[in-house]
Formats: C-alpha cells, structure tokens, sequence
C-alpha cells in the first residue's frame, strides 16, 4: 500500500512541500518510460527515474460516463466513489438539503496542519466547494472538459461566487496551468510555511489539440496501433453510444485511430514540456530535496483498444493509471506492481507529512508495501471486476458476458478465458466478487451472483 511503500521512520525536518501533477485521460504505455506508445516524456520519466512508481494503481470505477469526476472526489478524500455525497461525485446534481456533509478533504486537512494549499487547473467538482478545500487558486477551469485554447477560467474569489464560464485564457492550458504553479512554486520558496500545490492539468482529454508547434508533431501514418486495436468492441457492453465513443465516425476505421493517436502523442507530449518548466523552478527554487512530487492521472483511456475510444469500461488500458511519488525518503528508481487504489494517494501523502488521515476507509498496510490483495471494479450498473495480482474477471450482469484474462500471460487482455480454459479460476474469481460486492453494499451483487449458476468451479487462485 502506498502508505508502507513511503513511509518515513521519522518526522522529516523541515515538513516537506507537497507538489502534486495530475493528467486527465491518461494510459499507462502513453508515458515512454513505462509503454512503447510513441510520445516523448522526458520530464515524466525523469520523475520515475528519481522516485517510485506504481504501475498498477487503479480508478475504483464510476456512476456515470464522466469518470474524471468521481475519480477527483476519491483522490480529494481517500474514499471509494460509493460511500461520497451524490452532489460530490456528480457535480451537475443539484445540491438539496438532504446532502450529507462534506468529508474531510486532502488539502483543506493540510491546511489545517498549517500548509499552505494552492489550485490550478480542471476542478470538476461543485463549485461552492472550491473555497472550503484550497486556500489559493489561478486559473482554475469549472468543468469537465473544454477547448485547449480559449478555455474558461476563474482565479479564486473570497466570496465563493464563480458565475458563467470563467474569462477565456488565450494560453494553451497546460502553459497557463504550469504559469499559475511556477508562481505559486515562488510564493512557497519566499514563505514560512509548508506549502501543496495542486495542478489538475485537462491534457491529455479530447478535444486533442496538441499546443500549436506540436501540432504536426506526429503523423498519423506513421502512428501504430495500440495493443487489442479493434474498430469496433466485440459485444454491446452496455455504453458503446457513450460520447467519448462517438468522438470519429462510425463504423470506425484504423485510420481514424492513427489519427486520434497523432493527436493523443503530441498533446501528452505538450504537457510533458509545461511539467519540465514546474518542475525547473521547483529546482530554481531551492526547495526541490524537501519536496514530494507526485504525477498521477485520473485514469487510462481506449484509444482503440478493444474497439473503444473512451474510459467507460474496466479494461487494464482504461481503469488503470500511474502513480509516481519522488521525494524526501522515497526510495529512487523503484517500481512496484502492488494492487492499490489512486484514491489510496490521500492517505500517503498525508503520512508522509506525518498528518493524521481523517478518513473512515481502513487502508491495508503491509511493511513490506505488497498493496491490497484484490481491487474491485465498477462502472455504473453495466460492468464489475475483480483483479488479482494474476487474474482479472469482468462481469457485463446485462449483456450476460464474462471474461477472464490471465494478466501475467497476457498482461493486453487478449484472450478470454472465460469457457475456454478449465485452468482458469472462473468459479473462485465470481464467488469472490460476489461477496466483495455484498459486503460493499453494492445493488448490482445479485445480478452478478446469477452468473453463479452456470459458472464452473475453476481451479484455486495461484
């Protein structure tokens, strides 16, 4: 688990910073270090170079097609998408007087520890709530998704008050997200306070538009393909008509996706370039040795795989993203496959600065950092899963459809399993899930339990 990977046998002197980078829409192998997409990330790799990256940390699913939002909200509280308020986790519901009250958030309890909590970027949370969690913020965007150039943006109000959409910014975000953290980065070097810096970049989310000296960065002839690369998925998985899938034409052709894929290489790469300026003047700044810098994102993204272009579903591609942490006690160069949720970040962090986690969720601890023993996975009420450091069972209880893929053969999920193999462990994995679900509370366990009856005993995990 995050929190015995970094912990610090001591409080470190002096408290640390906290920088944190999170990209939206972003695939493990689209980073170069850890794939063989072709975009170029020497900033990002340097960071997994110097720090400890974990190459599977999971979004623990979503109620809606917008996955970015609840993903916010787990990594804001350290809480699963189903124990937080509707209105948090569906920032367009209305709020009503029956709304429980906020949890405890990561940067309003570090500035109640005496950090000083800055904001940057894409909010996707209430509004109203903005204020209660950060005590600074430029050039914060209060959506979902928008233009790379033109976005709306607000700078932080005392009043709490963000009317209409916001004053257009001429800048390519992620340049003016990365101008609002260098000069947060600035005020912290020149304070006497601990600070966190929060830069929630929209790169690398449709619409693709890579900054305008990258635009021909990659041509999409020369793109390949991704692994599982199908133009279409091969069963209804009950969110084919969702927007992010009607994103090109249909029926989808392979050079429809090399040219998503152009987009998608020069717009991660354009993000990459505004993480090198933040993380330059973090160095310039003298503060950089007493600093936990953290590159996460939100979650993963189709981009052909398996047919699919968006995130609604909980293939590896889509329901994993990387966490990478560098800093004061983190031990360099290391990467960990230990099962952890992102939303596990809001713990570790706060361990790290030797604060007290006010969460409920009991977080697994192991001394040795081994993570969880199993993650659970949903997304509305059309998909479940359950991963294993081996195996992976994905339950579809509407279309009837089960797969199961041993990650360790075939890590692209490749081939099914699921009726195909005797070896595979069907029966444990489903009776398995069905309980995580039930003792989660979750409304979709019966349906999921009806594939009990035909499924097969399966062989003991290994």
């Amino acid at each position: 688990m995050l929190i015995a990977a970094i912990a610090s046998a001591c409080l470190l002197t002096p408290q640390p910073n906290v920088l944190i980078l999170l990209a939206d829409d972003l695939r493990n192998d689209s980073v170069a270090a850890l794939g063989d997409l072709p975009a170029r990330t020497p900033n990002i790799d340097r960071l997994i170079t110097e720090g400890t990256t974990w190459t599977r940390a999971y979004v623990a699913g979503s109620n809606q097609g917008a996955v970015c939002s609840p993903s916010r909200a787990m990594l804001l509280t350290g809480h699963h998408w189903r124990g937080l308020p509707p209105r948090f986790v569906v920032p367009w519901r209305k709020a009503t007087p029956d709304d429980p009250p906020l949890p405890a958030m990561l940067p309003r309890t570090m500035a109640d520890a005496g950090w000083r909590t800055f904001f940057t970027g894409k909010w996707h949370q209430p509004r109203e709530h903005f204020n209660a969690c950060f005590d600074e913020g430029e050039r914060v965007f209060f959506g979902g998704m928008g233009p790379h150039y033109g976005l709306g943006m607000f700078d932080r109000r005392d009043d709490g008050v963000y009317e209409g959409r916001g004053e257009p910014e001429p800048r390519w975000t992620s340049d003016a997200f990365a101008d609002a953290a260098i000069a947060s980065i600035k005020r912290g070097a020149a304070g006497d306070r601990p600070w966190l810096t929060w830069v929630s970049f929209t790169a690398p989310h449709d619409p693709r538009t890579p900054p305008k000296d990258l635009a021909d960065a990659w041509s999409p002839d020369d793109m390949p393909l991704v692994p599982t690369a199908l133009v279409e998925h091969p069963f209804d998985n009950g969110e084919l008509r969702v927007r992010d899938e009607d994103l090109t034409p249909l029926p989808r052709t392979a050079a429809d996706l090399r040219k998503e894929l152009a987009d998608y290489a020069g717009i991660i790469e354009g993000m990459d370039r505004s993480i090198g300026r933040i993380l330059t003047a973090l160095d310039d700044s003298g503060q950089a040795d007493n600093t936990i810098v953290v590159f996460l994102a939100d979650h993963g993204l189709g981009m052909g795989s398996h047919g699919l272009l968006g995130k609604q579903n909980l293939y590896e591609h889509s329901a994993k993203a990387p966490i990478v942490m560098r800093g004061p006690g983190v031990a360099p160069g290391v990467r960990t496959s230990a099962l952890v949720y992102l939303h596990d970040l809001m713990p570790g962090v706060l361990d790290r600065c030797a604060i007290e986690a006010p969460q409920n969720e009991v977080v697994p601890l192991d001394p040795e950092g081994q993570g969880r023993d199993a993650i659970v996975l949903g997304y509305r009420h059309q998909q479940r899963a359950l991963v294993t450091d081996r195996w992976k069972l994905i339950v579809y209880p509407e279309a009837g459809v089960l797969q199961c893929f041993d990650l360790h053969a075939d890590p692209h999920e490749a081939v099914n399993l699921a009726g195909v193999d005797a070896e595979a462990p069907v029966g444990v994995l489903l009776r398995d899930l069905v309980a995580r679900l039930e003792a989660m509370g979750d409304p979709v366990a019966g349906k999921v339990a009806l594939a009990l009856a035909s499924a097969p005993a399966g062989t003991p995990l290994n």
